[in-house]
């Protein structure tokens, strides 16, 4: 049988389960044995996602479960993503319960993150289809590998933060199990379904921080949408990359520098003690301040700037 969620399409004999560990041939049919069992669920703040052009200072369901389809040597979540244990202590939750927890805590939108969502992508459709009848929005936290067939049949997701790991093919392959060119058409893929996305790029110091692949990763990113938001992220050493530093915020600044010249209007801090804050890209307006993952002003009028009146890019 081949999996048809992510672009790995593992071939599974009976019992075989995936790369991801969660995803097994039973019986000839794929069962998703993480289904009903969340490993983490938090209410957060949208901005945590990172999402920042997105209903500003909305709360926000978090769901993951356990499993990965990628190995990232840097995972800050690999106490889930590599676990092996099914069950938590969150207990089994239905796609009905989280309708019934979204409803009872007002949250707006729902985001499946933690780990990859596209391996649970069959209980994060069901939840995302109840949610909506709720009225909620619903966001992927991803990595960017989902099938085109995934691709083609997310119309229930509203928004999504992917991940551009690099623009280094070797290492894409080698190191996190994955193929770069495979992420960025997913990327496309996704910008042209209308699905409003941002990227993340959590910046390494020997590893994805040269001018030229920082210019590669913004430069692909601009000649998409020069409005899509880009967060370069400052790495902390965890799970296998206890001998990297943490970055410097002079190598994030560099980043930063390297991306506006390449005409992108929106990027931001992450991971940092830093404002975060939005820019009207006419006329420099301080528009949106966020310290750390609350927004502390938001003078957009009807998602434009009150000075210039230019369409602010996003979901306000």
């Amino acid at each position: 049988m081949k999996c048809h969620l992510c672009r790995h399409h593992c071939l599974l004999k009976e019992q075989q389960i995936g790369i991801c560990g969660v995803n097994k041939n039973e019986n000839d049919t794929l069962k998703t044995i993480v289904y009903n069992y969340p490993s983490a669920l938090n209410i957060d703040p949208i901005e945590k996602k990172p999402l920042y052009h997105f209903l500003p200072g909305s709360k926000t369901l978090s769901i993951g479960t356990i499993g990965c389809n990628f190995r990232c040597p840097f995972c800050q979540n690999w106490q889930i993503s590599q676990s092996k244990e099914i069950k938590s202590d969150i207990g089994e939750l239905t796609p009905y319960d989280m309708m019934n927890i979204v409803a009872k805590y007002k949250c707006e939108c729902v985001a499946y993150t933690y780990n990859e969502p596209t391996i649970f992508y069959p209980y994060a459709k069901d939840i995302g289809e109840l949610v909506a009848l709720k009225g909620a929005k619903n966001i992927f936290v991803t990595n960017g590998y989902e099938s085109i067939e995934v691709i083609d049949d997310m119309d229930w997701v509203d928004a999504a933060n992917i991940d551009l790991k690099s623009f280094n093919k070797d290492y894409y392959q080698k190191q996190l199990g994955g193929k770069l060119d495979y992420v960025l058409d997913t990327i496309e893929r996704m910008y042209k379904k209308g699905i409003w996305i941002e990227i993340t790029t959590l910046i390494i110091e020997g590893i994805n921080d040269s001018d030229d692949e920082l210019s590669q990763i913004s430069g692909f990113i601009k000649d998409i949408d020069k409005n899509i938001p880009w967060h370069i992220s400052a790495f902390h050493p965890d799970y296998k990359m206890l001998d990297k530093t943490y970055t410097k915020f002079q190598t994030l600044q560099k980043a930063y520098e390297i991306g506006k010249n390449n005409g992108l209007n929106y990027i931001y801090f992450g991971n940092v003690n830093f404002p975060s804050i939005t820019y009207c890209p006419e006329c420099n307006e301080e528009l949106i301040v966020r310290s750390g993952f609350n927004v502390t002003k938001n003078i957009l009028k009807q998602g434009k700037c009150p000075n210039c009146n230019t369409k602010i890019a996003g979901v306000f």
